[in-house]
Order: structure tokens, then sequence, then C-alpha cells
């Protein structure tokens, strides 16, 4: 039974009626965290609304929560274009002001395949979900599996806008079908939205592959291949400059430039780990009959230039560094300007250290980077990185190098978020 609940607008209760809760849970509504997170999943299904409303055989895989605002993938008979953007938000609008209640119901796994049966998308979704119970939310005549929360009603999204139009592969998979994906944004005030848009156009204008192309730095010719880039001589002065510039700074906090060769036996990536954890995403070849991997980064070549001559603790630490070339193969959905490609150069280093010394090579690199970034007057902020599922490496070792990146920052008052999961092979 459905029950009355308050939204918490700006830091106080706004009581609101006949309102429906998700399991008497407090839902917030405003322009920041959490509040943001739940308009804008709840914007989604209005925009999944509107589609089932405006194209009748359409069917939805998922709609979640981005960093750029929402989006849903779905697949229907009709090509949708950028200018049916604006009919669909229109009907958006018009779904929104009937102030449709959003009611959350759950259902066994053999209730949600039934209720389901005839689509396909839908069975995608839920083999992807372990457990055997299921939520729905519906709104109207619309309703879809979601793990929640949304607003009560419609009528509280009034700020949003549908921002591009995509194709994505379902599930990410490229063996899979495509789907259309539609981007959006939402927010809980109208000047919040006009900032947003404001900025947004700002940013088209300073768009890197735009201005890469107006100043003559870069560009990319399909016949080469998709996402390998070509530099142009504007291009590569200006590189050669930045280069110079870090170097210079790279030697005088101590790193030494080496390099490494760009393909390298299939057999040290196997030692090293890349083999089991990276395999798709690199590229291989076959030299007289020997299996050979072009480099996705550059520690395995930083390796054997430690392991090249016999070392004591008394050498360490030792600091490389290199502009290393590496190929990475990234699905062509996802390549973006120079921001995503599958050939790119790194300004590489490897610390190799004791452990003992981990925390002031870490708090050096800290104090490095903050003299860069103001150097080219960057803002950034700062994220630790946990041991990801794919690793090698004993769990101690890995325990005591993430406690010792940590203490480094807490140490200089410096913010952080926890990204989990999200380190790289090896500590």
């Amino acid at each position: 039974m459905a029950e009355q609940i308050g939204i918490k607008k700006e830091g106080e209760i706004y009581d609101l009626q006949s309102l429906a809760t998700q399991e008497g849970e407090a839902i917030y509504f405003g322009d920041n965290d959490p509040a943001l997170e739940i308009i804008r999943h709840s914007c989604a299904h209005l925009l999944a609304q509107a589609i089932k409303q405006l194209y009748p055989d359409a069917q939805f895989f998922v709609g979640p929560v981005v960093q750029e605002g929402f989006y849903y993938d779905f697949k229907t008979s009709t090509k949708i274009s950028e200018e049916d953007l604006e009919r669909i938000e229109e009907r958006m609008r018009a779904i929104a002001k009937n102030k449709h209640p959003i009611t959350k119901s759950t259902m066994t796994r053999k209730e949600a395949l039934e209720k389901f049966k005839d689509d396909p998308l839908k069975h995608a979704v839920m083999s992807r979900i372990e457990g055997d119970s299921f939520s729905v939310y519906a709104q109207g005549e619309f309703e879809d599996l979601c793990r929640g929360p949304h607003l009560p009603h419609t009528g509280l999204l009034q700020h949003f806008k549908l921002t591009k139009l995509a194709g994505a592969y379902l599930g990410g998979d490229e063996n899979a079908e495509m789907l259309q994906r539609i981007y959006g944004i939402a927010f809980a005030s109208k000047e919040a939205l006009k900032e947003y848009l404001f900025q947004l156009e700002e940013a088209k204008k300073r768009d890197h592959r735009k201005l890469g192309q107006e100043l003559g730095l870069f560009c990319f010719d399909e016949d080469l291949g998709a996402g390998l880039p070509i530099w142009l001589p504007n291009g590569m002065r200006l590189r050669q400059r930045i280069e110079n510039l870090l170097s210079k700074a790279l030697l005088k906090y101590g790193y030494e430039p080496v390099r490494g060769p760009e393909i390298l036996k299939s057999s040290l990536w196997q030692t090293s780990g890349h083999y089991q954890n990276y395999k798709e995403n690199m590229y291989f070849t076959t030299i007289d009959e020997v299996e050979y991997g072009i480099k996705p980064m550059n520690c395995v070549g930083h390796i054997k230039v430690y392991e090249h001559a016999l070392r004591s603790y008394k050498d360490l630490p030792l600091r490389f560094y290199e502009y290393g070339v590496v190929h990475r193969h990234e699905k062509s959905g996802v390549l973006h300007g120079l921001l995503r490609v599958r050939e790119f150069t790194q300004d590489d280093a490897h610390i190799f250290c004791r452990f003992s010394q981990i925390k002031t090579e870490v708090l050096a690199i800290l104090e490095f980077t903050k003299k860069v970034m103001e150097v080219f007057g960057f803002s950034y902020e700062m994220e630790l990185s946990t041991k990801p599922e794919k690793h090698i490496g004993e769990a101690h070792i890995w325990e005591q190098a993430t406690n010792a990146l940590k203490e480094a920052l807490e140490e200089q008052n410096i913010p952080f978020g926890i990204d989990e999961g999200g380190g790289v092979l090896q500590p």
C-alpha cells in the first residue's frame, strides 16, 4: 500500500501528499548528490516512456545514470535521428505534466520472465542479474526492471534536456546487435540546467577535435584506420615543446630516460600477467612461428631495463621514464578524438624502490604533479585505485602499497576518492 513520504529539498523536508514511497526510504531532491542521481534515473524512465509512446515497437535494455547525465539503450524498427530528439523531449514534458505516480513492485525471476516473455532485451538484462528477486518500476502505462530508487511522480521532472544520439552494442559486446542510445541531462532547478547547457556550448567551442582541425594540429584518416591519429607539423611542434618541458622537469626530479621496444614476445606478456588478464585489449602477430604482442603499456620494457644489470638495495630508488608509444584494442564505439584512440603516447614512468621508500616517493610525485599542473593551469582531483579483480601479486603486497599511497595523500591533506578495483594489474 502506498505511503506518504517527504521530499528532502535543500536540506529541508517538504511534505508531499499522495506520493508513493519506495519502502519508506527518504527521497532527496536538489542539485547535488545523491539527489541528482535519483532525478536523472527517474528522467531516464521518462525518456523511455516517451519513446514507447512515439515508437510502440520499442524494446529497452538499460537506462543508467552516468557522469554526463543518463542514457537509455533500446531498439525500434524506426531509425531515430538527431532531429527526432526535440519531438521526444516534447513528449517527455507532456508526460511529466500528468504527474504519473512512480510505483515499485517486486517479483520472482519466474514471474519476471513470464511478464517480459516477448522482450528479448529484458531477458538479456535478467541474465546479468543474480538472485531470484526483481524490482519493477511503473509510471502510467510504462514499466521496466530497475533497482531504483525513483522520484514519487513524473511531475517533479521539469528541467531536463536530451543531448545526443549514439549507437551502442548490446552489453558493450561488439559481436552483439547494435542498439540505439539517447543521452540526456536533468536537474532539480531551471538555473542549474541553464548553467550546464551554457557550459556545454562553451565546451563545444573549445572541443579539441574542432581546435585540432582549425589549428592544423592533427587529423584522422579512415584509410589508415580508426583511432590512429596523424600529427601535422603544427601539432608535432607543440608536442615536442611539451615533451621537452616535461623532460627537463623529470630529469630535475631524478628520472632517467629509457625506451623499450614496441613489440615483445608473448612469453613476456604471459610472465607479466597481461596475456591472461589483458589479452582482449592487445594486438598480436606471429614472426618465425613465434607469437609477439604489441605493447599496450610500457611496464614490461622498464622491468627489463631494471633487470639488465645487477642491482643493490643501495641503488634504490631508481626512476625511469619514457614517452612510450602504445596500442590498445579499443572498440570503435568508444573512440573519441585524442581522448580515446588505438595508438597513443604515454608520458610513462616507473619507480623501483624499497617498501620503506614508497611513501617518500609518492610525496615527491605529488609535489611534481602539483607543479606541472600549475604550469599548465590545470585543476584536478585525486583518486586512490585499489586492487582490481584481475591482478597479479600477493594480497599483502597490494595492501602495503595501497596503505603507503593513502598515508602520503593524508599527510599532504589532499582530498581523494576511492576507485574500488581500479588499480592496474600489479601494485
